[in-house]
């Protein structure tokens, strides 16, 4: 009898050490389960978390997208066919944009001459954001600045709103719309990366007189004559080129400040030509580190004026034979070219701020800029290659 209460205390045991392995399979499942629930919860709690920092966000992001429900309906998509004598031409630009402007009660369409210069009213074809298409009824432009203007008449267009590209910062932000590739009514993000870029090589078909704004925005062929545009909705500039070694992006456009490409228009649309600003010098050509160290200067710097043209703007200022003229309405002057430059594109009658070096001493000075044809009978004006 004690044989069969040890037999059995001994099974009673067996059965215990069954039951624990039986059990230890569940508890494992019990533990798993209770961590992939744990971890669930996580999951949504970083889920919740996300989702009120990007409510918190949302004023500022939705900013883009207003800017874009705003200006996206004046701007063009823009399809140029060269005229028959053009058509083989290798350099004929057959797409860009443009954007929606009125002055004066009527509408324009403001873009890059490029990019309809080998074309006519019958050969371009306009399209809107709407899908609306539409043909020129007429047509200006100005090689030396590549502005182009072309008149059009329809119901319910949109202008844009035009800003002050004078105005405008280097860090602020801005936003490129065209047709990069032919993808219209594209949108692309940057900053304003520097203002005032000048003697760029832009090969064929180069613009003379150069005030561009440099941006990161991407900018590609097709984007040319779109517009610019501020964080308020405004237009600040006409996307017209590229710096690139690859012919695409590489983070370098250049825009024409719309300030100056909205006063080409009015001269354009009202007179049908430009008027260039005068000076009235005539600055040395071969001016160079030994004459500037000569005159009193650290470097070479500025450019000097050899000549002032009787009763011109320049005599009017006091300027003398041998001044360096160092800066021209807060911009410093690279050289000769460059002030050339800056003279021809200044609006007419403008006071402009000079910094001159003079007798080994700077001094400022104001000069009203005037017109180059009042003064065409001038000895100057037989000069232009050198005479702002």
């Amino acid at each position: 009898m004690f044989g069969s209460i040890v037999i059995r205390l001994r099974e009673c045991l067996l059965l215990c050490i069954a039951l624990v392995a039986a059990a230890a399979p569940c508890d494992a499942l019990a533990q798993q389960f209770k961590l992939t629930s744990e971890s669930q919860v996580d999951r949504e709690q970083l889920y919740a978390e996300l989702s009120r920092d990007v409510d918190a966000l949302q004023r500022e992001l939705s900013i883009y997208k207003r800017v874009v429900k705003l200006v996206s309906p004046s701007v063009v998509h823009i399809e140029s066919s060269p005229s028959p004598q053009h058509r083989f031409r290798r350099d004929v630009e057959e797409a860009g944009s443009g954007v929606v402007v009125r002055y004066r009660g009527n509408d324009y369409v403001l873009t890059n001459r490029h990019v309809i210069m080998h074309s006519n009213e019958e050969h371009i074809r306009l399209e809107l954001d709407n899908g609306q298409e539409l043909q020129p009824t007429k047509i200006w432009s100005d090689g030396d600045t590549d502005v182009a203007v072309l008149a059009i008449v329809a119901e319910g267009l949109v202008p844009a709103r035009i800003g002050d590209s004078d105005a405008a910062e280097i860090g602020d932000i801005v936003m490129a719309f065209g047709s990069p590739f032919n993808l219209r009514q594209s949108v692309t993000r940057g900053i304003i990366s520097a203002k005032g870029r000048s003697n760029l090589d832009l090969g064929e078909g180069e613009v003379d007189y150069q005030n561009f704004i440099q941006t990161d925005a991407a900018i590609n062929p097709g984007n040319s004559g779109g517009p610019l545009v501020n964080l308020r909705g405004e237009v600040v500039g006409l996307n017209t080129a590229i710096a690139s070694s690859s012919g695409g992006n590489e983070g370098i456009g250049f825009s024409i400040p719309i300030n100056i490409a909205v006063r080409i228009m009015r001269q354009l649309i009202e007179t049908g030509v430009v008027e260039r600003g005068f000076l009235g010098v005539k600055l040395d050509a071969v001016f160079d580190t030994t004459s500037a160290q000569y005159l009193g200067l650290p470097r070479l710097m500025g450019t000097r004026v050899s000549e002032v043209t009787e009763h011109s703007p320049a005599a009017d200022a006091k300027l003398q034979i041998d001044d360096v003229i160092l800066r021209f309405d807060g911009l410093e002057v690279d050289d000769m070219e460059h002030l050339i430059n800056l003279v021809k594109r200044t609006e007419i009658n403008r006071q402009v701020e000079l910094v001159i070096f003079r007798d080994r001493n700077i001094l400022k000075s104001s000069v009203s800029i005037g017109k180059r044809e009042d003064f065409a009978d001038s000895s100057e004006g037989k000069q232009s290659s050198v005479d702002p």
